[in-house]
């Protein structure tokens, strides 16, 4: 009683005020004030509450979008954050030998011990992305192969069974976002814990799960894990104060965020354990004939020579988990949804054209398509990309924290060290200033004659040195997947927009179709 008589005095509410207003003002008018004729929503000048209340909304990226369409190519979007809707940006922001470091946000995306993903310091993430980038070698991404075809035809299977329970063929209508998810898992289980998670063969969401190594074990629901996840960090990477207490807010939203988190780490260690056990106890992988993700992980050497231990491989294992699982069934889902959408506004121009290339490329017998005969097919990239264009994943601007010198000029405005910049991958896909009057349309062919701005704009994985290590991989998975849908179905969409919501990435929520066997 005492206690809550002294907060509650007219003192104490005057120095809490005080102290608020500090917090916010004086920044305002020392550190930032080169940023003070930047415009933005009035709120963000002092804080980062608008972009954070837009993460925990999942509409960050339509948000920062509408910014830019208000205010302009650079908006103010945070008390020391700046967006920059301009692709020459890109190099400014993300480009080598630039000084600047990931921002104070990829904090919240830490659980124990960083990952190639996370990690803010330099030094660590050169010897990291070392170890990574032999564990995505060419080499490396020839032998990932079977192990995506064998999940992939476990996948057809299902859609085959799915295809024939209408007398016609035809199937019935049925949200086929989930489906992309479970094979999704399955992949980067497979490559990156050395089995899948069976979530194609059940035909839903559910992964095992175990806190800590060598304790009990029990499932959960793994896409929404991951998904809670997105947004949970997301949220809290814009207001780091609120993450120590974010269990204990009244807001749901935290509370079950917060334990996603820990649950997704669970079922990285879960996955990871047997593995690592087998090469502990000095079983030979390699011997064994497994060569995947994980393997190379184990295998991988640093400069010095030095492997990982076990927590780091788990942590690495995790951020493949992520970006395997998360990335390709959302930029999956986006593409099918955009190919035939494209269809039904311009029926005749999309389908039977990729069609007929697929068919040419592909062996009739083969039920799954090799990577072989795909990844030089023009019209699939074209569609692929125009698809991850307009879809946008990776929407978000990857934050950048300007660390080194007197700071940065860019178009007559001057950052100062500790401001921190992004460049927003949604926001530039969609202006009709680089990509002409039909940048809302799925227009596969712009992709023949791009010009220098559409190059350099285009940026689904990043740029730069913290560009996506396993883009290729990405691409790859992505070429065999579409590719055998449309070889081996016919598909019609059943809604008319694609709703997104947003963690880390940019989700479909639901995308409705049926499908029949081709002949």
């Amino acid at each position: 009683m005492l206690l809550l008589n002294i907060l509650s005095s007219p003192i104490s509410i005057a120095l809490v005020a005080l102290s608020v207003t500090a917090y916010y003002l004086v920044p305002y008018f020392t550190s930032y004030q080169s940023l003070s004729k930047i415009p933005g929503p009035f709120i963000a000048k002092f804080s980062n509450i608008w972009v954070a209340y837009a993460a925990r909304r999942g509409r960050k990226f339509a948000a920062v979008d509408g910014a830019h369409r208000k205010y302009g190519k650079m908006v103010r979007i945070g008390f020391n954050h700046v967006s920059m809707a301009d692709e020459s940006a890109l190099q400014v922001v993300y480009g080598h030998g630039n000084g600047f470091l990931k921002d104070h946000y990829y904090q919240a995306f830490v659980v124990g011990t960083t990952g190639v993903f996370n990690t803010r310091d330099r030094a660590e993430h050169t010897r990291k992305r070392k170890i990574i980038a032999h564990a995505f070698s060419p080499l490396s991404v020839g032998e990932f192969e079977p192990h995506m075809t064998s999940n992939i035809l476990r996948w057809t299977n299902q859609f085959d069974k799915m295809a024939s329970q209408n007398s016609n063929g035809s199937g019935s209508t049925f949200n086929i976002m989930p489906w992309f998810s479970y094979l999704a898992f399955d992949i980067i289980g497979d490559l990156a814990f050395g089995a899948p998670f069976g979530m194609v063969d059940k035909g839903r969401d559910e992964a095992e799960v175990q806190n800590i190594p060598g304790g009990p074990i029990r499932y959960t629901s793994a896409v929404d894990v991951l998904n809670r996840r997105g947004e949970i960090s997301s949220t809290l990477g814009w207001m780091p104060a609120l993450r120590p207490y974010a269990k204990y807010l009244p807001d749901p939203f935290f509370r079950k965020g917060v334990k996603s988190v820990q649950d997704l780490n669970g079922i990285a260690v879960a996955a990871v354990a047997s593995r690592l056990d087998a090469v502990e106890k000095g079983l030979d992988e390699e011997k064994a004939g497994r060569k995947d993700l994980l393997t190379r992980l184990i295998q991988g050497k640093d400069a010095n020579g030095e492997r990982m231990g076990r927590k780091e491989v788990t942590a690495e294992a995790l951020t493949q988990l992520i970006a395997g699982s998360d990335t390709i069934s959302n930029t999956s889902c986006g593409v099918f949804y955009w190919i035939l959408h494209g269809e039904r506004a311009a029926p005749g121009t999309i389908i039977p054209k990729l069609q007929a290339e697929l068919d040419a490329a592909i062996p009739s017998s083969a039920a799954v398509a090799d990577y072989a005969s795909v990844k030089h097919l023009p019209f699939l990239r074209q569609c692929i990309d125009e698809g991850m264009r307009m879809h946008s994943t990776s929407a978000l601007g990857l934050p950048r924290i300007v660390a080194d010198g007197t700071g940065v000029d860019f178009e007559g405005a001057h950052f100062p060290p500790g401001t921190v910049l992004s460049v927003p991958s949604y926001t530039i896909h969609h202006m009709a200033e680089i990509w002409g009057n039909d940048v809302e349309e799925f227009r596969p062919e712009r992709w023949t004659r791009l010009n220098d701005r559409q190059k350099m704009a285009f940026n689904p994985f990043s740029y730069g040195p913290r560009a996506c290590v396993g883009q290729n991989v990405a691409v790859m998975e992505l070429q065999i997947i579409i590719g055998t849908l449309f070889r081996r179905y016919d598909f019609e969409l059943h809604q008319e927009k694609l709703k997104s919501h947003e963690g880390f990435s940019k989700k479909p929520v639901e995308c409705y179709t049926s499908m029949r066997r081709r002949l």
